[in-house]
């Protein structure tokens, strides 16, 4: 009998095409072939709407909340470029164009290899932002070397002022150098404690947190929510941190739109569409040209409606659940509760202390000092190397501006560790760890002791026996313990126990 396909009054369906081979549990499952190069073969997933929220769907608006006023939905297009994007990323489709590109764009991806020896390596090189700089100091060198060699005319001075410089150059750049990798090693900490954290956190809701009855679907459902959320809180925790306070972005949208948000109410779908960077911009951010770079903080300043805080505003909502687990009974144990609110605490700390290196720079009088520092000793130098070193002055500034200005260089790329700079932490590749782990540990139900313990492949006593727990069950107490002393002699022999056995080796010999 042929069922009706026309939607019924309270909800219209909309379908959504998800690239994936298999859907498990609400993530997706992705299989790859190491013999043919195919993409999975798309399967179509219905997603149901209400009526009134379908109706208007490309407006951004459809449901009203309590007040009366319209509440943000996600459009199906923010959906489905999720999607892809998140299908992309699972399959190792490469997002950058070219390897080229690879080295132009940050962070680096640690997934990659290269032979080349570490002198010659570009990526993760400094080298790019000093192009300029090091033709500004050419071209002043050689000004100088001209006037001195062509036009006899004395340049030199005394290199006493070369000891002194140097010496005041060396203490600012290994003060530059320190605060920036200490700033850097921070952040990697703090990016630490949140990994750990959200796989205890999860630990805890998916085995702790019972599935009772009739209502186990729903309890599963809502604890593969909780995790979501976790999920969501590591990389909004990114954007945050690169003032991209919107949710408008293919790996968070799908993760936060069905939660309300100032950040949902505030966002900006074209935010997932910015406008292409002309040639000369792209050049010049390569180049670390200060006039090329924009305001990291433009899209918090132009934001039409409080953007809120949306970090935050997850740990309100993860925070809600356990409550309610609390409440309802389903987390009965005092000692599963308090770790659940440390790690909840533990998440509000590293966002407290990203915050905390992310603004607090080094201060400004710092940055400038030792920047005119290093290039007052840098223009001086020609005049100090001219007397003696001749027409050799030119290689011998450029490769001295090269090692000094590296050196400013990278202390100002990792003063900011959460950013796109190619030395900075790959923060998404962090995000990706995490989901990657959570979704290992909701894939299989929480573990049953007795199927385990009591399994036959279970050798208790390996590497003394081998037989299994059925076997050693049927044995005495006395037999248990006595095996367990033996263990012992098994994987440490003491020299005494080892010569007698030589000996009666040998006799037997």
């Amino acid at each position: 009998m042929d069922m009706d396909p026309t939607p019924t009054k309270d909800e219209t369906s909309a379908a959504v095409i998800i690239s994936n081979t298999d859907v498990h549990m609400g993530h997706s499952a992705i299989y790859h072939s190491h013999d043919v190069d195919v993409a999975p073969a798309p399967v179509p997933v219905t997603v149901h709407l209400p009526e009134h929220q379908a109706q208007d769907n490309s407006s951004g608006y459809g449901e009203l909340d309590h007040d009366g006023a319209e509440k943000p939905i996600i459009s199906q297009s923010v959906i489905e470029e999720a999607q892809q994007a998140e299908l992309e990323q699972q399959t190792f489709v490469p997002t950058r164009p070219t390897d080229l590109e690879h080295y132009f764009v940050g962070p680096r991806d640690l997934s990659r290899h290269t032979k080349w020896p570490t002198f010659l390596r570009m990526d993760g090189s400094i080298l790019p932002r000093l192009i300029v700089p090091l033709i500004f100091v050419a071209m002043w060198t050689t000004v100088i070397t001209c006037i001195s060699e062509l036009r006899q005319v004395n340049l030199g001075t005394s290199n006493t002022l070369l000891t002194v410089l140097g010496f005041v150059v060396g203490l600012a750049l290994s003060f530059r150098s320190a605060t920036a990798y200490e700033r850097y090693s921070e952040g990697r900490k703090n990016w630490s404690l949140l990994i750990r954290t959200s796989r205890n956190i999860a630990r805890t809701i998916w085995i702790n947190i019972d599935e009772r009855g009739e209502d186990e679907k729903q309890h599963v459902l809502g604890k593969l929510t909780a995790i979501n959320l976790i999920v969501a809180y590591s990389v909004a925790l990114k954007h945050w941190l690169r003032f991209e306070p919107a949710i408008a972005y293919k790996d968070l949208v799908a993760l936060v739109g069905h939660i309300n948000t100032f950040a949902g109410e505030a966002r900006d779908e074209q935010e997932n569409h910015p406008p292409q960077k002309t040639p000369w911009k792209a050049a010049g951010e390569y180049l670390g040209l200060s006039f090329a770079s924009s305001n990291p903080r433009k899209l918090m300043k132009r934001s039409k409606k409080p953007v809120g805080h949306l970090p935050l505003e997850i740990l309100n909502h993860l925070s809600a659940y356990i409550d309610s687990c609390v409440e309802k009974k389903l987390l009965p144990s005092a000692i599963h509760q308090g770790q659940l609110a440390t790690g909840l605490a533990s998440l509000n700390e590293v966002l407290t202390e990203t915050e905390r290196v992310r603004d607090t720079p080094l201060p400004e009088a710092y940055v400038i000092a030792i920047s005119q520092i290093a290039w007052i000793y840098i223009l001086v130098l020609p005049f100090q190397l001219i007397g003696t070193l001749g027409w050799i002055t030119i290689p011998g500034s450029i490769v001295s501006a090269y090692i000094i200005l590296s050196l400013v260089a990278i202390g100002g790329e990792l003063e900011d560790p959460f950013g796109q700079d190619v030395n900075d932490l790959p923060l998404d590749s962090y995000c990706h760890q995490i989901a990657q782990e959570l979704e290992i540990i909701t894939a299989i139900p929480p573990p049953k002791p007795e199927d385990f313990c009591k399994n036959s492949e279970n050798l208790v006593m390996y590497p003394l026996s081998l037989d299994g727990y059925a076997s050693w069950q049927q044995r005495s107490i006395d037999d248990i313990r006595d095996a367990l002393k033996a263990k012992v002699v098994v994987r440490h022999p003491c020299p005494s126990v080892k010569a007698d056995s030589e000996q009666a080796s040998t006799a037997s010999v």
